[in-house]
């Protein structure tokens, strides 16, 4: 390129932008670019991946600037090299180099290669150097880096990478187009005699290198939030998952002391049922679990109100065979069952049953039903009626916390029912559909088991010696 009018370098450098982002909103669709690009910790086979990716359509464009004359815009070899240097380290981007600089090579213009070279060199050095956060969030309008970097260094001056970046972009650019300009048969790149217009190529190149980064870095924000939501949805049903009515640790515990001396062996009963239940607390739970498992955490909290209330309370059980292999959420019945004991027994004097069903419904519906017959209570008013004066605070915490649980979990594909008459009772309803089963991990689960058995025998020696 010997003459270049300035109006064709005016528009190649507008269309280089267009061509920029066009590329980079191209591969930002692939699923297989952005999780390699997006990686905590990339493997040289995928820096080598995500270098092909970048280079395919931009080696093209070499090779359209070479064959058709006065098409110069394709020809992005050193914003792309400096680009793959910054995100991928030295080796991948002199590979990236190597590949932009064929076509041109085999126009004679030699000098290509050892130029993609050494911008991928620099530019590499540099990426070791800097932060990740800030190559990510290096933006290509100069005008409000330059300005944000001033009014940084006026109250506490210090070296930004980011304006530094923006620097050797520039400055590098001006190498190359003085090498064009002397030897214009043996390396490509715009250039003018005219100071303005060499002032825009220099500028036009950290701005073609930060498009892609901030197009890829949406991205990355996005793909960032969507992980921070996952971690909070499932802390949301860990806590969840773990919430039990201190009230039942504390009134368990003292039923186990006025136990110990009058009856040691149901005392220690109550222990090893008690531990069994914090254990299932404690450890890493799937947010499924086999519905049989779940009622073997339920029979071991039924029991423990059994012995507390005594006959007072009686539990019934209508369960169906073909539901026990069903997952369902864990701790599901476990709310729902003491806020019957809480809020539908125990303000009665005479006490009452539980009955817990299971079904498949004719619809494939796993239905769960938790029924009591004590007082009920008013939906509309959201009140335990008939003995409101009997009742703690707190009524609808279990019925909220497998609300938000089931809408979490299977959105509007489950439902909560409740149908509730004052003085004769309530029934919760629940209707979800049928998941396959799934395994879960098992690890950390025996060196839990182990620390519990040797609690309960810990516990039960000294209750024996007491006895």
């Amino acid at each position: 390129m010997v003459h270049v009018s300035q109006s064709l370098i005016l528009i190649t450098l507008l269309v280089e932008l267009g061509v920029a982002a066009a590329v980079s909103s191209s591969l930002a669709r692939s699923r297989r670019f952005k999780d390699a690009l997006l990686a905590a910790r990339r493997t040289p086979l995928q820096k080598f991946e995500l270098a092909a990716m970048i280079c395919a359509p931009l080696v093209l464009g070499v090779l359209v600037r070479v064959k058709v004359p006065n098409f110069l815009a394709a020809d992005l070899s050193f914003a792309t090299t400096f680009l793959l240097g910054i995100l991928l380290g030295p080796v991948a981007a002199m590979a990236g180099g190597t590949a932009l600089a064929i076509p041109s090579v085999l126009h004679h213009e030699y000098w290509a290669l050892p130029v993609n070279l050494t911008v991928a060199a620099a530019a590499g050095t540099f990426a070791r150097f800097a932060d990740a956060e800030d190559v990510w969030s290096f933006s290509p309008m100069i005008d409000l880096s330059i300005y944000r970097w001033i009014r940084r260094n006026l109250q506490r001056p210090h070296l930004d990478r980011q304006v530094l970046l923006l620097v050797v972009i520039a400055g590098m650019q001006f190498c190359a187009s003085v090498l064009s300009w002397i030897n214009p048969r043996r390396y490509f790149s715009l250039h003018s005699k005219e100071w303005w217009v060499e002032l825009l190529i220099c500028a036009n190149a950290p701005i073609v290198v930060g498009i892609p980064l901030k197009i890829w870095n949406a991205i990355r924000v996005e793909r960032q939030l969507e992980e921070q939501g996952r971690l909070l949805l499932e802390a949301r049903l860990d806590a969840l998952q773990r919430q039990i009515n201190p009230h039942f640790l504390f009134n368990t515990l003292n039923s186990i002391t006025s136990l110990v001396r009058s009856q040691p062996e149901l005392a220690r009963e109550m222990i090893v049922k008690l531990a069994n239940i914090l254990r299932v607390l404690l450890k890493d739970r799937d947010a499924f679990v086999p519905f049989s498992e779940e009622l073997a955490f339920t029979d071991d909290y039924l029991d423990i109100e059994v012995v507390r209330f005594g006959p007072k309370l009686q539990v019934v059980k209508e369960i169906a065979p073909e539901t026990l292999d069903v997952v369902v959420p864990g701790m599901l019945l476990q709310p729902l069952i003491e806020n019957s004991i809480k809020h539908g027994l125990e303000p009665r004097i005479s006490g009452g049953t539980i009955t817990l069903r299971s079904r498949i419904d004719d619809d494939g519906l796993m239905v769960i039903e938790v029924e009591d017959d004590g007082v009920g209570m008013s939906i509309e008013r959201n009140q335990v009626s008939g003995a409101e004066s009997l009742v703690r605070q707190g009524a609808g915490i279990g019925m909220k916390n497998v609300r938000e649980r089931m809408e979490v979990q299977y959105g509007s594909m489950a439902n909560v029912e409740v149908n509730s008459r004052p003085g004769r009772g309530t029934k919760v309803t629940l209707r979800m559909p049928i998941l396959e089963a799934k395994m879960w991990s098992q690890s950390g689960r025996h060196v839990l088991e182990a620390a519990v058995s040797a609690m309960d025998d810990v516990i039960g020696r000294a209750t024996r010696t007491r006895g």
